[in-house]
């Protein structure tokens, strides 16, 4: 969403006081970083009316009119037009309508990256359908129950065995729900599945008409984007259409506009690259180039070659281009500016030197959250600001405020309101729900999950009645009010890229029923962002551990886990721990980690190309952290 520094209010308060503000540099030296922010504010303001007053789709066929000749989408050396993008969508569209599908309804969609992602996405919005973006890395549990969470009247599956297989493995979940397959012959679709793209050569690419939806309201749902909350299996975040005019709008912090290429290799079914990059496409009618895989050795020969001019990352993209060899063309581009977030200070002073891009621009938000941080000041490692300049002019503001690792919720005082920290401390990151949010009723985050939905929020917390939303990130604040990310605490954790639930993990470990309980955490590896999973594990009174099991444990988790949520280290402690103080004990087990020298309890690493979890020795600790980079 976009920073709610952009609100008329607080830009006009900050106008008044512009000539007051200069004469405080002296006494308050930070207050230059705080003006940067507001006049990003005052330019973004002049697009507000616009990107407020129309949905993504109505944007994309104007474009579509507008330059129906323009690349809208480079991918694998071919070039898609805006109006072959649109004859596409409208095709999907009409197949759609002839199926019976209607504005309000909901599909849910697993597609690679790839052009048919977007004409299918833009297609089912042409009839003012909701959609369901699923990880394609999910299998098994994971897979039906985020497909079901939505409730579904249809599931589109892409091109690609391995999405294919996945659905196969569970085909007997989906009862009578229609699966639909495409990147398949007639001959080659298994009983069971529908062949979508006969249908899909029959079908008319005429635009059918926009009154097909005028049921859409600002309000309604334009899709489901999944996250693991703080607890269980992922859960669907509503993202209306209004939500998403907001997340389309965010690149124009950098400037976005028709004339850019964007690099995008994040996958689309995030809110990253499938809502900051392609509802900002949607948003701005420029160019996008499009990878189904990051690719460190071409990363910056596609940039040269498609005269990429923004890029899209997250930290551990940038990990491993720099890993590539020195090359005398490194600094040789027309990047001016990258947009993403988890990028290491030590990294981001490394790409600076190295690439030598204009704006690194570092911003921390969340699926589900209601509010968005930027760092537009180019200092490393910070993920945006909370000064109490602008906490005073804007009408939502953040706090960083102490909190319980134990339980991931604020301390409160005496009088029971949160704490805030101060400048050189920690804390909990907090943003005040936004009155229009509130308008409707109390704030809906997750779709089908109350109790999780309750849990990121905190009520009064300076004041009576008011409603904070609790991203569960800990965040430093330094002295010039800049804030960079700390830690993820609670029960989810990241890793490659991906949310980790660990109530998750721990229902699928502790499956085998010689395991009585699964502790599951994040762990730091070096040379690598976020956190790898652990699983220290307990078992049942007179069992062991043996080779049979350590490969039983493997299978669970191959079979109904997606590859970033696996555990790379298992403990076995020699105690039950009990329920009251699972969560005390999580924190001393994170920080004694993984290394043989200082834990004396058994531990194992996954064993990928063997199927099972192997002894862990300090000798081979090294060799197998150095096949992990």
């Amino acid at each position: 969403m976009p920073p709610s520094v952009l609100d008329k209010a607080l830009i006009g308060v900050a106008g008044a006081a512009g000539a007051g503000i200069l004469a405080w540099q002296t006494q308050f030296p930070w207050i230059k970083y705080d003006l940067q922010i507001i006049q990003m504010g005052r330019r973004l303001l002049k697009f507000r009316d616009e990107f407020m007053s129309s949905y993504l789709v109505n944007k994309f066929e104007k474009h579509v009119q507008t330059h129906p000749k323009k690349a809208m989408v480079i991918f694998e050396d071919c070039v898609y037009t805006y109006e072959f993008m649109d004859e596409q969508a409208n095709k999907v569209a009409n197949v759609m309508r002839e199926l019976g599908f209607q504005c309000g309804d909901t599909v849910a969609m697993m597609i690679h990256n790839e052009p048919a992602f977007i004409w299918t996405l833009l297609g089912l919005q042409k009839l003012g359908v909701a959609v369901a973006l699923i990880n394609v890395n999910l299998r098994f549990k994971p897979l039906s129950h985020s497909v079901f969470a939505t409730e579904p009247k249809a599931f589109f599956v892409g091109a690609g065995e391995d999405l294919l297989h996945s659905v196969s493995d569970v085909l007997e979940d989906f009862g009578g729900l229609p699966v639909y397959v495409q990147g398949l012959t007639p001959g080659q679709v298994p009983i069971g599945l529908h062949d979508f793209d006969s249908l899909f050569r029959r079908a008319l690419p005429v635009r059918p008409d926009p009154s097909l939806r005028a049921g859409m309201t600002p309000d309604s749902t334009m899709a489901y984007i999944y996250t693991s909350g703080t607890t269980g299996l992922p859960k669907p975040v509503f993202i209306s259409q209004t939500k998403a005019n907001g997340i389309g709008s965010a690149m124009q912090i950098v400037g976005l506009d028709a004339d850019d290429v964007i690099y995008t290799v994040l996958p689309l079914y995030h809110s990253a690259g499938g809502g900051i990059g392609l509802y900002g496409l949607f948003d701005r009618g420029c160019t996008m180039v499009l990878r189904k895989k990051f690719s460190a050795s071409h990363f910056w020969s596609d940039c040269r070659k498609f005269n990429i001019t923004l890029v899209q990352y997250i930290g551990e993209i940038f990990r491993y281009i720099l890993a590539q060899p020195q090359h005398e063309l490194d600094s040789v581009h027309k990047v001016r500016a990258a947009f993403g977030n988890g990028l290491r200070k030590d990294i981001f002073e490394a790409v600076q030197k190295r690439f030598k891009i204009p704006l690194i621009a570092e911003f921390f938000g969340a699926t589900e959250g209601v509010s968005m941080l930027i760092n537009i000041a180019n200092r490393p490692g910070a993920i945006g600001r909370v000064s109490p300049f602008l906490n005073l002019l804007d009408p939502d503001p953040k706090a960083l405020v102490k909190c319980d690792y134990t339980t991931a919720l604020p301390i409160r005082d005496k009088n029971g309101y949160c704490i805030k920290v101060k400048p050189g401390e920690t804390g909990l990151f907090l943003s005040k729900v936004p009155d229009i949010a509130l308008a409707k009723g109390d704030l809906v985050v997750y779709k089908a999950s109350k109790d999780s939905n309750e849990k990121k929020l905190v009520r009064n917390a300076f004041k009576e009645g008011d409603l904070y939303f609790n991203y569960g990130d800990v965040l430093y604040l330094d002295k010039d009010y800049f804030v960079y990310f700390h830690d993820r605490i609670g029960d989810t954790f990241r890793w490659k890229g991906e949310n980790v639930s660990t109530t998750e993990v721990a229902n699928v470990v502790s499956m085998p029923d010689f395991i009585h309980d699964a502790n599951i955490y994040g762990v730091r590896i070096p040379g690598h962002d976020g956190r790898a999973g652990m699983a220290a594990l307990t078992l049942n009174e007179g069992e062991r551990i043996t080779p049979e099991r350590l490969k039983e444990i493997y299978k669970v988790c191959e079979d109904d886990l997606p590859s970033y949520s696996r555990p790379l280290f298992l403990r076995i402690l020699p105690d039950a721990v009990l329920t009251g103080t699972f969560k005390q004990q999580k924190v001393e087990l994170v920080k004694q980690g993984y290394d043989p020298t200082q834990v004396k309890d058994d531990l194992y690493y996954l064993d990928a190309k063997n199927k099972t979890y192997r002894p862990l020795t300090p000798q081979g600790l090294a060799s197998f952290l150095q096949s992990r980079l």
